[in-house]
């Protein structure tokens, strides 16, 4: 297949169709060798999995990086034995029900659908497809499965415990800012796991007798307009929602707590890598490892009514020093010592 044919396939393969020609060359690497295997895979000769996000393919790769080691560890390898389509939403919800139902038309053997929308959204597409979950959402409590040890139909996957998490990153704001009184909760109405993540930052503030305040965002007017609203509620923090949507606008995130000098804790490393100050969870690229694991089982036959839905188990609390500094603030010991990373 000569290069341009195949730039056209991959194009058409990774929903990437207004990419240039020489910026989808870099981004593809040499992997444009192995798209003559999508054309085999449509003849019924090779497996073909749907990878299903909210994010760009620009923004988080690292996700899409792990997904793919999960799936060698199976003994699946994108190019040699199993062909990937990706389907990227471009960090628009509202794309995602429809690039599922495009997944299912093209019959793909399994569908491994990156964040709690795009698991919805994949499960409403279909009854029969396997699905393989990453849900920061209680899986349970919206309908994804019918328990965690027995998932049942035809999904499975890993919970991020978004909710549980939300306590111990208000406990770990108050280690960090022992004077603080109040904080804002930035959460995104359109995430599935919202109110529980609210509810549990409320009982948390209660609990240490630190105010809370809830403030909204969807859209990338909003998060302006949210650090607009934090900065006249004399709040002396604020955290972020594990919603994928705020992932993939870390950057404004970081800028705009710079501009209005707030400290911030964060659900994932990649908001400190973008600038942020501080952030607490679960290991994301390990979860998309176990999602590839999951993907590479049940092409070898499992069935996700029997495969459990994983919780993680590693966590990772990250500093950004220069934003420490940054923001005139002094990091105890005790947090410094559990850090697992610190960004000078």
């Amino acid at each position: 297949m000569a290069v341009d044919e195949a730039v056209n396939v991959a194009r058409e393969h990774l929903g990437l169709s207004g990419m240039k020609r020489r910026e989808l060359i870099a981004l593809l690497g040499g992997a444009v060798v192995g798209w003559p295997l999508a054309v085999c895979a449509q003849q019924g000769g090779i497996p073909v999995v749907g990878f299903l996000h909210y994010a760009s393919p620009n923004k988080l790769t690292h996700l899409a990086d792990a997904f793919r080691r999960g799936l060698q560890e199976a003994g699946y390898i994108e190019g040699q034995n199993v062909v990937i389509e990706y389907r990227w939403a471009e960090g628009q919800y509202d794309r995602l029900p429809e690039l599922a139902a495009d997944l299912v038309r093209r019959q793909v053997g399994v569908i491994a659908a990156g964040g709690s929308v795009a698991a919805r959204a994949a499960k409403n597409a279909t009854t029969t497809i396997p699905v393989v979950f990453t849900s920061g959402a209680d899986p349970v409590a919206t309908g994804l499965v019918t328990s965690l040890r027995r998932p049942g139909g035809n999904i499975s996957g890993m919970s991020l415990l978004a909710a549980e998490l939300a306590t111990k990153r208000i406990e770990l704001m108050r280690d960090l800012l022992p004077r603080a009184r109040a904080v804002a909760m930035i959460t995104n109405p359109t995430f599935p796991g919202s109110h529980s993540e609210m509810a549990e930052v409320e009982a948390a503030g209660r609990s240490i007798g630190m105010r809370t305040h809830k403030v909204i965002a969807s859209s990338p007017g909003d998060i302006d307009s949210a650090f607009a609203t934090i900065s006249h509620l004399s709040v002396d923090a604020f955290t972020v929602g594990a919603d994928g949507f705020f992932i993939t606008r870390r950057e404004q995130f970081a800028t705009l707590a710079a501009h209005y000098a707030l400290p911030g804790i964060y659900p994932f490393p990649d908001f400190p890598e973008a600038g942020g100050l501080i952030s607490y969870g679960l290991d994301l690229g390990d979860a998309y490892r176990q999602a590839g694991v999951y993907t590479g089982r049940i092409l070898n036959g499992a069935k996700p009514a029997d495969l459990p839905v994983m919780q993680p188990t590693k966590f990772q609390l990250v500093i950004n020093m220069k934003t420490v500094k940054e923001l005139g603030l002094t990091v105890p010991h005790s947090i410094l010592a559990r850090a697992d990373e610190v960004i000078e």
